[in-house]
């Protein structure tokens, strides 16, 4: 037992060591690196996270790089090519996309922060006199942040960044360059920050809080798992808990279909999961679970004469509604040979006591008679307002059209394609699933 003992003490010891950073490499070195497979859905903790110009997130990892919510992770230097060929460490320790009115120059660039060094990047290409000293872009902020994020007016009283290094946050007027030290004390260390669609986020390991960036105060129950609401992982989760409910109707991942029958009862999909809305009451679960031939995600879904039609890639699946839903013999058919349309599809609705398919694929709207043999596209109509729409409904307010975590309301398809402004915005997640947040 004592041989045990002692050749246990040693290998610890030798563990330890190798465990020691060596002293030639860099303080912020780390294990992820070129060849390495790193999942999003393990748990991980990013470095930092950054919105493009496009309003998708990017989430660092070492030197790897993941782009929206779902999907493989990427060397970072295919992106951003120079921060190898400048600092050879492929970290970056925060990020923040700069939005300033007084600063229009910078207006929808990309910083990334590494070490002692700021990156400005405009449409994934470095800015000229680039990398500069921390100090120089930003005088009176420290080098080897752990997050920053921007807070445009009038979320701020004026165009501001916040940085976070361990205890201390710094707000940073674009403007003047004053540097204000604030104290936030209702939420953890921030090892990254980011904003999405108006709301503040400080991810702390793999959770995350929703926080006031002026006085830093969280609202709500916090915090929660990045791969609940921000991630798009097939095996986490599934349990059928309230939880679980919760998630699905609160997530910040956008939709990929949607649809309304006549009576009022509302699927929506993402991912593996469905959610369903009947009156006050909701249900999630597995897509697999009610509609199993087609396994899971879906690229649009509409409703017509109390069916569901759902597209899957060049595939069309019809299922009558009922309890359970009912596949139909002869499905799936080919999207060509159902609705005269090559796929993959963006969204799809039909308006109530409407024979009429409206499909989305990309800026372009087809219309489709259903009682037409052999349907074929009918009409053609250029969408001028979005550039991507992930799902749209029709429903007792006309058509609802979902990007994102918000969606807008329109009376109906012609005033979409017709209409010169862009209507108001809505929250998916408070609005259409009652969610607080």
């Amino acid at each position: 037992m004592r041989l045990f003992a002692q050749t246990l003490a040693l290998c610890l010891a030798v563990s330890l060591s190798l465990a020691e950073p060596a002293e030639d490499l860099p303080a912020h070195h780390h294990s992820f690196h070129h060849g390495a497979v790193i999942d999003r859905c393990k748990g991980i903790e990013f470095d930092a996270v950054a919105v493009n110009e496009e309003g998708v997130p990017y989430f660092f990892k070492g030197d790897h790089l993941f782009k929206g919510f779902h999907g493989e992770a990427e060397l970072s230097n295919e992106t951003f090519a120079e921060l190898d060929d400048h600092h050879h460490l492929g970290h970056v320790d925060a990020a923040f996309r700069m939005h300033s009115e007084d600063s229009p120059e910078h207006h929808d660039h990309q910083f990334f922060f590494l070490d002692t060094k700021v990156f400005s990047y405009y449409k994934h290409k470095l800015e000229p006199d680039y990398p500069k000293d921390i100090s120089e872009m930003f005088p009176g902020i420290p080098d080897h942040l752990d997050g920053a994020v921007e807070c445009p007016k009038p979320d701020c009283p004026s165009d501001t960044v916040i940085f976070f290094k361990g205890d201390d946050i710094y707000h940073f007027d674009i403007k003047t360059k004053k540097v204000d030290e604030k104290e936030f004390k209702g939420m953890p260390n921030c090892t990254a920050a980011f904003r999405y669609m108006e709301h503040y986020y400080c991810l702390h390991g793999h959770q995350f809080s929703k926080f006031d960036p002026i006085t830093g105060d969280v609202h709500g129950r916090y915090p929660k798992e990045i791969r609940d609401y921000f991630m798009r992982c097939s095996h986490f989760g599934d349990k059928k808990t309230e939880e679980h409910l919760e998630r699905e109707k609160c997530s910040r991942v956008h939709l990929d279909a949607i649809t309304q029958e006549d009576d009022g009862d509302l699927y929506a999909f993402r991912g593996h999961h469905f959610i369903s809305v009947s009156g006050d009451k909701f249900h999630s679960d597995t897509i697999e679970s009610a509609f199993k031939e087609l396994h899971s995600e879906v690229d649009a879904v509409f409703s017509y004469q109390e069916h569901l039609y759902m597209i899957k890639d060049n595939q069309v699946f019809v299922y009558k509604v009922g309890e359970p839903h009912t596949h139909l013999d002869g499905y799936p058919k080919p999207l060509k040979e159902e609705l005269g349309i090559e796929g993959p599809v963006d969204a799809a609705f039909v308006c109530a006591d409407k024979h009429i398919a409206h499909v989305i694929k990309g800026k372009t709207i087809y219309d489709v008679d259903l009682k037409a043999s052999p349907r074929v596209s009918v009409n053609e109509g250029l969408l001028t307002h979005f550039k991507q729409i992930d799902a749209a409904m029709c429903g007792p307010k006309g058509l609802t059209v979902v990007i994102g975590s918000h969606f807008y309301q329109f009376e109906s398809p012609l005033q979409m394609i017709a209409s010169k402004a862009i209507p108001e915005k809505h929250n998916v997640a408070q609005e259409l699933f009652g969610c607080d947040h």
